[in-house]
């Protein structure tokens, strides 16, 4: 099937009882078990539950995995797969990856004995010259977030495998729609589901999603021992959520186009973070990988007080952390979402105070343009 007939068809069966179009909701915590030596196929809804189970084979299959696994939050995703590693272990980083995921390493992590080297994963010999003896994997986003890095996933899957490290990836901005790393030879796929997946800005969800059967194995071995499950009402919104993936990512992707095209001519505006465009310095790997620039775009002011004026000033975009919802969403990476992140760290990896992040929502982009050039005063 084509990838809007499996969004539709493809993991989720009409119920066979009722005919519902819609996947039942089992709020249940427990199922009865028919004998002690006769046990069925959920017994405790941490382990297991058919509405959970329904959106991890929907998630699994768009990505071309095995195994899907559903987590409370995109955090529980991150935090349960590095789990599977051990203390003494070491990973090797894309350098601008999302804050919380640099926390969780260089504090939760660290502190257990699982080890991170930051590199700029853009370029292949930084990545091979920072593995270790001791380096289990690579740990990958592209495009990264905040500054759209793109990593040519072929080169480092190559590395990896030369080496034996597993390449884990994090697809939050471009979902199976537009990239599917385990085709091109990754191991883990992550997703905040909370984004583009789910789409209403309605449910804080992650997703693991493994291409071999072993390692699906180990994952569902962490998950079910640590018990970071995400809940059938809001597994639910997320079947609901991926239904419509392939139209909000076309109509929130023609969007991000359009307003990039517009900034370019702002002079307030010193640079322009976004895999569309020609002169980015990935875009013909991007264009090898995925089929999408997205809908996800930075872009630096040519001051502190034109960025405050910016955020003060819009109206449509709502000034929020996240992204991915069908309402356009802008944030201030230094203090949301690389907040956990130090001044100095940021500075680094190229994260200014004058950097903004948007996510295009479904409004009509002249709208936003018009929105934005209000806020400038453009």
């Amino acid at each position: 099937m084509k990838f809007a007939t499996e969004l539709i068809h493809g993991k989720s069966p009409i119920d066979p009882e009722f005919g519902s179009l819609s996947h039942p909701i089992y709020h249940s915590s427990t199922f009865a078990q028919r004998s002690m030596d006769e046990f069925g196929r959920y017994d405790y809804a941490r382990s297991g539950n058919p509405t959970r189970e329904a959106v991890e084979e929907a998630v699994a299959g768009l990505e071309g995995g095995t195994t899907g696994l559903a987590f409370a939050s995109g955090m529980a995703a991150i935090g349960s797969t590095f789990m599977i590693f051990s203390p003494g272990d070491h990973l090797v980083v894309c350098e601008d990856v999302y804050g919380g995921t640099f926390r969780l390493l260089s504090t939760v992590m660290k502190n257990w004995g699982l080890e991170a080297t930051f590199v700029d994963a853009t370029d292949p010999a930084a990545i091979a010259a920072a593995v270790t003896p001791r380096t289990k994997a690579l740990y990958l986003e592209t495009p990264s977030n905040p500054l759209l890095k793109v990593i040519d996933l072929k080169a480092a899957t190559s590395l990896a495998k030369e080496k034996g490290l597993l390449t884990i990836v994090d697809n939050t901005f471009m979902t199976p729609y537009l990239q599917r790393p385990l085709e091109l030879g990754c191991d883990i796929v992550l997703h905040s589901g909370t984004k583009f997946l789910n789409g209403h800005s309605d449910v804080i969800c992650g997703f693991a999603v493994a291409k071999d059967p072993e390692l699906g194995k180990r994952l569902k071995y962490v998950q079910n021992a640590f018990g970071a499950v995400l809940g059938p009402q809001d597994c639910w919104l997320v079947l609901r959520g991926l239904r419509t993936l392939k139209v909000r990512m076309e109509e929130s992707q023609a969007g991000a186009i359009r307003i990039v095209e517009w900034l370019k001519t702002q002079e307030k505006v010193a640079k322009i973070y976004y895999p569309g465009l020609p002169e980015h310095p990935g875009y013909e790997a991007h264009r090898a990988q995925s089929s999408g620039p997205g809908a996800v775009l930075s872009f630096e002011l040519d001051s502190y007080e034109t960025t405050a004026k910016l955020v003060a000033g819009v109206k449509l975009a709502a000034f929020a952390v996240s992204l991915g919802g069908v309402e356009s969403i802008l944030s201030y990476p230094a203090k949301m979402s690389h907040a956990a992140m130090p001044p100095a760290e940021r500075e680094a990896r190229g994260i200014k105070d004058t950097l903004v992040r948007l996510s295009v929502g479904l409004e009509d982009p002249e709208d936003l343009i018009a929105d934005l050039a209000a806020a400038l005063g453009a």
